[in-house]
């Protein structure tokens, strides 16, 4: 007997693209939601095409990037980079930072002490069928916290063995990361995502497991930018990718960033103004402030790599403190956000 036929690797490339889609990222619900209509293979074969024709699928992302291009469909060197949490295999349990080796520490002997509470009453009963049961059940319960304790102090050195402090048990690679939900958070990776924005189509992407989005702009403009094949790339993200050294290494590498500047909390509260509340008029090189006055420059400095230029109004000398507004370099006529 020599069995049934291997899939064709083209039929397992359309279920991978189906669940990318839809999104059903788990092999074994993909094989129950295609296996509702056809025949499909199982889940061992699903997960084992993902993981071992990587860079045969980023193949064909590219092919289908240049059949874009031929089509005339990427002729606008403009995109826009946004980033999105995917969630991992990994359960929330199953990772540990320095923060919930902590909680779970005191979680451990917080039950351990309630556990023994209970056993001491126990002992203070008159025996019988039911406290000999519930007395055993509070045994087991303690002999496995036991276990758990002798296991977090292991667990707690890897943890701090690894470069960031952090594991994750059922997958290595994934990582603890805050989402935009008050308090939330999710176990995973961050796909780093630049988008068409003539024809909304994907440009590129790319998979990290650093959590934060500041430190993305310049490696995703630059992928963008070879991608495209063009020298000059425009690219729009929002407040969270603000860092000054990845919009001046975008700006060096020929890629116009617009990006706001995000306005702390110290700000606010303090009812301060921010760039966007300031004219710019290039002819003068003056900025107009909310209250009409003309700020006019100073003198310039360098800080962290930026060029800063300072202006303000001797008609306002309270705003003088606040009157540091960036300037990219080489792009006198505009300059960045204060």
């Amino acid at each position: 007997m020599t069995g049934r036929p291997s899939y064709h690797p083209s039929a397992l490339l359309k279920l991978y693209i189906y669940g990318y889609l839809n999104p059903v990222q788990s092999s074994r619900r993909l094989e129950r939601d295609a296996g509702r209509n056809v025949e499909v293979p199982d889940h061992k074969t699903i997960a084992d095409f993902r993981k071992d024709n990587g860079p045969a699928i980023r193949k064909v992302c590219a092919r289908f990037v240049e059949l874009c291009r031929e089509m005339g469909l990427l002729t606008k060197a403009s995109v826009a980079i946004n980033g999105s949490k995917f969630k991992a295999v990994n359960n929330r349990d199953r990772n540990f930072t320095r923060a919930k080796v902590e909680r779970r520490r005191a979680q451990l002997e917080e039950s351990v002490a309630r556990y023994l509470g209970q056993l001491d009453t126990a002992d203070r009963q008159e025996p019988s069928e039911t406290l000999a049961l519930k007395t055993t059940r509070l045994k087991e319960k303690l002999a496995k916290l036991e276990s758990q304790m002798q296991r977090l102090p292991t667990l707690e050195k890897q943890m701090l063995a690894s470069p960031d402090q952090q594991i994750s048990l059922t997958d290595p690679d994934a990582r603890s990361m805050a989402t935009s939900g008050r308090g939330s958070g999710v176990v995973g990776y961050n796909v780093q995502v630049a988008v068409d924005t003539e024809n909304h189509l994907i440009v590129t992407h790319e998979v990290t497991n650093v959590g934060s989005d500041r430190s993305q702009l310049a490696t995703v403009a630059k992928d963008a930018k070879a991608t495209l094949q063009t020298e000059k790339l425009e690219a729009v993200a929002d407040r969270g990718y603000f860092n000054g050294e990845e919009i001046l290494a975008c700006e060096e590498a020929g890629s116009t960033v617009t990006l706001p500047k995000p306005m702390t909390s110290n700000s606010k509260a303090e009812g301060r103004f921010g760039k966007q509340d300031f004219r710019y008029v290039a002819e003068e090189d003056i900025y107009i402030c909310p209250a009409g006055e003309r700020l006019t420059y100073h003198y310039t400095n360098e800080e962290n790599g930026l060029v800063l230029r300072r202006y303000w109004s001797n008609a306002l000398p309270e705003l003088r403190p606040q009157a540091k507004l960036h300037h990219r370099r080489g792009a006198k006529d505009h300059p960045m956000g204060a």
